[in-house]
C-alpha cells in the first residue's frame, strides 16, 4: 500500500522520528478555531431563536447550512485551489474563516447570519480535507490514523472549553460576543500555522477531473461516504438540539447546560482518542463496533433523558463514542483511493469531509422535524439511534464486500 505523499506529493517527505511535527500542532490549532464555530451554535440555539424572534427548529438551519456549506466546499473547492501552495492556501482559508465570523458578529438579521454561517462553512471545507492528508503525510504509514486524530482533536478540544466557555458568554453577553471571540481563535491560528506550518509543503499534484469522477463512481468508496453520513451524521438529530433537551426534558438550568457541554466535550476528547488507536490496524471492524455501542446509548438516551443523574451518566458515554469514529471514517476512505484509485487521496478525503457534513446535515434537518412533530424534541435520540444502525448495516456491506474482492 503506498503512502500518501507518495501520490499526492502533499509535502516533502514523511517524519520518521517519535516527536510530532510542529506542523501537525498548527493544524490542530487551527481545528480549534473552527471546531468552536461550528459546534458552540448548538448550545446558543435558545438564545439565537429568542433574540432574532425564530423558532428552535429554524435555528437549527445555522447548524445544518454551515454543514452544507462545507460539504460544498470541501470537494469543490478543494479540487480548484489544488493548484494553490498548500501553505498559502491554509492562511487564506483562515482569514476566510475570521471575516465570515466577523460577519456573524455584526449580522441584522437571521437570514444574514445564515449567510456569514455557510461563508464560514466554506473555509472549514477547505481546511480539513486538505489538512487529514498532511496530517497523515507527516507520520509513518502505521500511525496515520493516530495524526489524523491528533488534528481532529482540535474539534474535541473546541468542544471541552470552546463550546461551554462560548456558550456561556453568549448566554451573559450576547451571542455576538461569542462569534467576536471565536474570530479572534481564528486570528490566532492564522498566526499559528503562519509559524509553525513549513514552507516545504508543496502543491498536491493537480487531478484531472475524469479523475475525480472516478472517486464518485467507485462503489467501494461511495459505500464509505454512505457509512461516515449515517454513522455519524445519527449523533446530531439529538446533538443539535441538545441544549433546548437537557433544560426543557431533563430540567438543567442554562448555567447547568453549560457544564454539561463540558462534560460531553470531555467524554469526546477520550473517544477520538480511544478511537484514532483502534482504528489504525483495521478501521472497518472497529467501525462497526462503534456504531452498534453508539446506536445502543442513543436509545438508552431516551430513557434517561428524564432523570438528571441518568442523564448525565448517558450523556458522557454518548461523548465517547461521538467523535471516536472520525479517525477510522477518515482512514478507511483513503485506504479505499489508494487501493482503487491510487493518486486520488486528496479528493477521497475531501468527499468524505463532505460526508461527514452532509450526515450533520441530515440529522439536524431530521431533528428539526422529530422537534416540530408530535414525537417531541424527547424523541430525537432514538430517531438517531435508527439512523446510526442503518450506517452500521452500510459498514457490514462494506466490510463484506471488501473481504470477497
Amino acid at each position: 500500500m503506498k503512502t500518501i505523499q507518495n501520490n499526492t506529493a502533499a509535502i516533502t517527505a514523511p517524519s520518521k522520528s517519535k516527536k510530532l511535527p510542529a506542523a501537525l500542532w498548527a493544524l490542530t490549532i487551527s481545528a480549534f478555531g473552527i471546531g468552536t464555530t461550528e459546534f458552540v451554535i448548538v448550545g446558543l440555539l435558545p438564545t439565537v431563536a429568542n433574540d432574532l424572534k425564530t423558532s428552535i427548529s429554524s435555528a437549527g438551519l445555522l447548524v445544518s447550512l454551515y454543514a452544507l456549506g462545507v460539504a460544498v466546499g470541501a470537494p469543490i473547492l478543494t479540487a480548484l485551489t489544488s493548484r494553490i501552495d498548500r501553505k498559502k492556501l491554509l492562511l487564506g482559508v483562515m482569514v476566510l474563516f475570521i471575516i465570515g465570523n466577523g460577519l456573524a458578529s455584526i449580522a441584522p438579521s437571521f437570514i444574514t447570519l445564515v449567510l456569514a454561517r455557510i461563508l464560514t462553512g466554506f473555509a472549514h471545507g477547505v481546511f480539513f480535507s486538505i489538512g487529514a492528508t498532511i496530517a497523515a503525510s507527516l507520520v509513518s504509514e502505521d500511525k496515520r490514523a493516530s495524526a489524523i486524530a491528533i488534528m481532529f482533536a482540535g474539534l474535541t478540544v473546541a468542544i471541552v472549553t470552546g463550546v461551554p466557555l462560548g456558550t456561556y458568554i453568549g448566554q451573559h453577553f450576547g451571542w455576538r460576543a461569542t462569534f467576536i471571540g471565536v474570530a479572534a481563535l481564528g486570528i490566532i491560528g492564522l498566526i499559528a500555522s503562519s509559524l509553525l506550518i513549513p514552507d516545504t509543503l508543496q502543491k498536491s499534484k493537480p487531478l484531472q477531473l475524469k479523475d475525480q469522477l472516478k472517486v464518485l463512481k467507485n462503489p467501494s468508496i461511495l459505500l464509505v461516504l454512505a457509512i461516515t453520513a449515517l454513522g455519524y451524521g445519527g449523533t446530531f438529530v439529538s446533538f443539535t438540539y441538545m441544549a433546548p433537551l437537557l433544560e426543557s426534558i431533563s430540567g438543567f438550568s442554562a448555567d447547568a447546560t453549560s457544564l454539561l457541554l463540558l462534560i460531553y466535550g470531555i467524554a469526546i476528547a477520550l473517544g477520538n482518542v480511544i478511537g484514532g488507536k483502534v482504528a489504525n490496524q483495521k478501521p472497518i471492524k472497529a467501525l462497526m463496533i462503534m456504531f452498534v455501542l453508539q446506536a445502543l446509548v442513543l436509545l438508552v438516551l431516551s430513557f434517561t433523558v428524564f432523570n438528571q443523574i441518568a442523564a448525565v451518566i448517558t450523556l458522557f458515554a454518548m461523548g465517547i463514542l461521538a467523535f471516536s469514529n472520525v479517525p477510522g471514517l477518515q482512514l478507511y476512505v483513503v485506504q479505499m483511493a489508494e487501493k482503487y484509485l491510487p493518486g486520488t487521496e486528496d479528493v477521497a478525503s475531501a468527499l468524505n469531509i463532505a460526508a461527514f457534513n452532509v450526515g450533520i446535515a441530515i440529522g439536524a434537518f431530521i431533528g428539526g422535524h422529530v422537534v416540530e412533530s408530535s414525537l417531541g424534541i424527547q424523541s430525537t435520540p432514538w430517531v438517531g439511534a435508527v439512523l446510526v444502525a442503518i450506517g452500521f448495516l452500510v459498514t457490514l456491506i462494506s466490510y463484506k464486500r471488501e473481504k470477497n474482492n
